[in-house]
């Protein structure tokens, strides 16, 4: 599933592309057909992201909700746009480019109530400017959960998935068990900060890059990671691989249905 750094990453291309003029809206597939024959031709007035949530806003009452799960994506290129193939969702024709919606969990027309409520139900988006990060120490600290579930709970912190959770467990040395209410609010002040720094890197160069330039593997002439996400990173899907930092064999585990990747050495049991 694509983490909160994609969706910034979209919503910024959108704002770019279609934001403050009209555009032609269609549904190929029909499932968003009613919909979208009340936006066609009109001006999408901004784009945002919030988490794992993309929206797309029309006036002053018309936003397009966007989860793309497991399976969806959105892809642009320019004009012209060729025939739709396949089960195309959606699909948004601007000036110079087009996008093509296929396979979200969600793609739906509410209005501008239904999305700030929407919104509410998150927790913080690292990502976002408004975002408080003592109102997800305040759910962290009081809770009995593990750290690997609440850091991926999106209640409690927007747009974190697999590879972000993963990642920042093993910079800052935390055992993915650790409750959350054994966290120091010290460790918590440092990890912030470096959620937000690695989330910024990955809007800009479309990936997940968490290696400290010391610990790369290409500077040791060895090869470097190559699978869909990209970048270099400590842990995530390098489960028997050898520790980046200390050599140790990285573990893995299924946790709440997905899967937890960890060093035992580098964070070690808090038991």
């Amino acid at each position: 599933m694509p983490e909160g750094h994609t969706l910034h990453r979209l919503a910024r291309r959108h704002r770019s592309l279609f934001a403050r003029r009209p555009v032609a809206v269609s549904s190929p597939q029909g499932r968003f057909a009613s919909s979208a024959t009340q936006l066609d031709g009109q001006v999408m007035t901004g784009a945002e992201a919030h988490g794992k949530h993309l929206f797309h806003r029309y006036g002053r009452d018309r936003v397009v909700h966007v989860h793309l799960g497991l399976y969806g994506t959105f892809a642009e290129a320019p004009l012209p746009a060729p025939e739709p193939v396949g089960q195309l969702r959606m699909r948004l024709v601007g000036e110079t480019h087009y996008a093509d919606l296929r396979g979200p969990t969600a793609c739906e027309l509410i209005t501008s109530a239904e999305a700030r409520a929407l919104r509410a139900r998150l927790g913080e988006d690292p990502l976002r400017s408004d975002a408080d990060p003592d109102a997800v120490w305040a759910r962290i600290s009081r809770s009995r959960s593990p750290l690997a579930t609440l850091l991926m709970d999106q209640k409690v912190l927007a747009g974190v998935g697999n590879v972000y959770r993963a990642e920042l467990l093993f910079r800052h040395g935390l055992d993915p068990q650790l409750p959350g209410r054994a966290l120091e609010r010290e460790t918590w002040d440092a990890m912030w900060p470096d959620l937000v720094t690695l989330m910024r890197d990955g809007v800009r160069t479309g990936r997940i890059d968490t290696v400290a330039p010391e610990h790369d593997p290409r500077r040791r002439g060895e090869p470097g990671r190559k699978d869909r996400h990209g970048g270099e990173v400590y842990v995530y899907r390098r489960a028997g691989l050898p520790c980046l930092v200390c050599g140790t064999g990285v573990r893995h585990a299924e946790h709440a249905n997905r899967n937890l990747f960890w060093c035992p050495a580098c964070q070690p049991d808090h038991g």
